[in-house]
């Protein structure tokens, strides 16, 4: 599995049930999320949602559809196991916290997408170190946890 991906899309969701919106630089705030996220909160084990576009593209959804933070190319986010740490940029660090289960709002989406997207909405995580993300920023695999 590469170990380098691209950040191709960054959304903050301003309020309850409204529409995704695009930044760029997306502000990452340790311990809490992102700058301007709804959802953003101290101690939460979902401050961040990843998904990978591929993912996306292969449900005909574009950037933000399933309500992600951060959409990258060319990582395959899915296979990625709790306690993993990826760098976004050059300055922010996240740890993924597991998979994101797609709840009955993806439905509203499209008919059928929360079974769609069963196993493949992408990854939450924890803010480690804040900082700013652009757009076409890198996205690595800084550490693994440990094999059983």
């Amino acid at each position: 599995m590469s170990g380098e991906g691209r950040v191709v899309a960054l959304q903050v969701c301003p309020g309850r049930r409204l529409p995704m919106r695009p930044v760029d630089p997306a502000v990452f705030v340790r311990d809490r999320g992102l700058d301007g996220d709804a959802h953003a909160r101290p101690g939460s084990r979902r401050q961040v949602l990843l998904i990978d576009l591929e993912t996306l593209e292969a449900l005909g959804l574009a950037p933000g559809a399933v309500k992600e933070n951060v959409t990258v190319r060319g990582l395959p986010l899915g296979e990625l196991g709790p306690g993993t740490r990826l760098a976004l940029g050059s300055e922010v660090v996240v740890w993924v916290t597991g998979p994101c289960s797609p709840c009955g709002r993806m439905d509203e989406i499209r008919p059928g997408l929360q079974q769609d997207l069963r196993g493949r909405r992408g990854v939450l995580a924890w803010v480690e170190r804040g900082g700013a993300v652009r757009v076409g920023d890198p996205v690595r695999v800084l550490s693994r946890p440990p094999a059983d």
